[in-house]
């Protein structure tokens, strides 16, 4: 450790600053209280040995003001006078420990031994709270052990510009990890934004991600930003990153390597710094090796891959998510609602082909459904044939109200479209929701 001794008596400073020194430490020496307090101010030290009685302020007094100037040293008081009363009053002043004199030079190292300790426990409890408050930031249920190694993968990967590959089936959370690393890494302060590579029509997607010059093409009236741009010092998610066209896994390797960008229509580079993290629920290994997708962009993309196990291999996490999600929607609703008896039995035991999307989904539309506050197996029976109920003899049959608002679903999806001359945002648009909900619709109800 750092330690000032404070003492006025100069055969003392000198003997006590020697063992101090053959122990390891780094020692300085000041006779007088206020000169020590000036030199505090300027030169911080992780420990003051102060002798309580001195000429011009004593020891005590000393204590008061460095503290008052929010100091953080240890600081163990000396003395030969006062006894159990003067360390009481030192104490209360806010010293770590008290020594009467004379003293042992092992009672000085115990003394320091038990100094440093503590100093290292403090330490280590500061960055365990650090470490609790920025986890309780990241929204991932990591109650199984899969989850948990996710999410130490995550932490650990998530401090360094690294390029991360989340994979796993369509729905376990893939973005929701992607997000857990941007907060979790020092660019949280900047944009977090994403892209579904899927959901673009293939014509618009370099426009998206890199930006255009105005008159680049029919329609651009003015120049554009790309996402590239728009995440500029923060993190670009590319979701669906194996549906990617090959020509733009082409112009993609080229912005991961050279950190720079040329938007559509322009011949200059722009500099970008962009932490990009991909997901996808392709084997991209397979596509490698068919062709389908680049092998350098690949192994460019795939520098720490994290992978998702599907909902069903971990049923430890369905009651956290559960509960969660039902928290999330009494935020929303403003209801008091609670899950009946038997309920998180039963939807531990679903397969959830859709993993963590379609148990949100489940939930909400049971609070949707419900009669009232309390979500039991009938609220969920009525939105899932898996949990069917006995008295909803209707359900599944041509003509029930499920096949009804499919029906619905999948006429007023398809009329946006052929009024939007097939581009999914412009019919996102006109349906009121959002691209992505658009194109999870589409996949579900069938439609090309």
């Amino acid at each position: 450790m750092k330690i000032l001794i404070i003492d006025d008596d100069p055969g003392l400073r000198k003997s006590l600053g020697m063992l101090l020194a053959d122990d390891g430490h780094t020692v300085a020496a000041e006779d007088r209280a206020t000169g020590a307090l000036a030199r505090l101010t300027s030169d911080p030290f992780d420990l003051v040995l102060c002798d309580v009685r001195m000429p011009e302020m004593d020891g005590l007094e000393f204590l008061r003001q460095y503290r008052a100037t929010g100091g953080s040293a240890l600081v163990v008081m000396m003395s030969a006078y006062g006894g159990e009363d003067a360390a009481i009053a030192a104490m209360q002043e806010g010293a770590y420990d008290y020594i009467a004199k004379p003293f042992r030079a092992d009672e000085v190292l115990l003394t320091l031994r038990k100094a440093e300790e503590r100093e290292r426990l403090r330490g280590r409890v500061a960055a365990l709270e650090a470490e609790v408050a920025r986890l309780h930031d990241v929204d991932v249920v990591a109650v199984s052990t899969a989850m948990r190694r996710v999410l130490d993968l995550a932490t650990r990967v998530a401090p360094h510009p690294t390029t991360v590959l989340v994979t796993g089936e369509s729905g376990t959370g893939k973005e929701v990890v992607a997000r857990a690393i941007h907060r979790m890494s020092p660019r949280r302060d900047r944009a977090f934004v994403a892209v579904n590579c899927a959901a673009i029509p293939e014509h618009l997607l370099e426009s998206e991600l890199f930006g255009h010059a105005r008159g680049a093409f029919t329609g651009a009236v003015s120049e554009r930003r790309g996402l590239f741009e728009e995440a500029d010092g923060g993190t670009l998610l590319l979701d669906e990153v194996g549906d990617l066209p090959a020509p733009l896994q082409v112009k993609l390797l080229r912005v991961l390597q050279e950190g720079a960008l040329r938007r559509v229509g322009e011949t200059r580079e722009r500099k970008v710094d962009v932490r990009v993290l991909a997901a996808t629920a392709r084997d991209l290994a397979a596509d490698v090796r068919t062709g389908r997708f680049r092998e350098d962009l690949f192994y460019r993309l795939n520098v720490v891959r994290i992978h998702l196990t599907p909902l069903r291999e971990r049923p430890e996490d369905i009651e956290h998510l559960a509960v969660r999600l039902l928290e999330q929607m009494k935020t929303r609703t403003g209801r008091r609602l609670t899950l009946g008896g038997g309920v998180l039995e039963v939807l531990r035991t679903r397969p959830w082909p859709g993993n963590v999307r379609e148990l949100e989904n489940a939930v909400e539309r049971a609070v949707v459904l419900a009669r009232g506050d309390v979500l039991d197996a009938t609220a969920f029976a009525l939105t899932d044939p898996g949990m069917a109920d006995p008295s909803d003899a209707g359900a599944g049959e041509p003509g029930s109200l499920k096949d009804a608002v499919a029906q619905a679903e999948r006429d007023a999806i398809e009329r946006a479209l052929a009024g939007a001359n097939g581009n999914r945002a412009a019919a996102a648009q006109v349906l009121g929701v959002s691209l992505r909900t658009l194109y999870y619709k589409m996949r579900a109800l069938g439609i090309a």
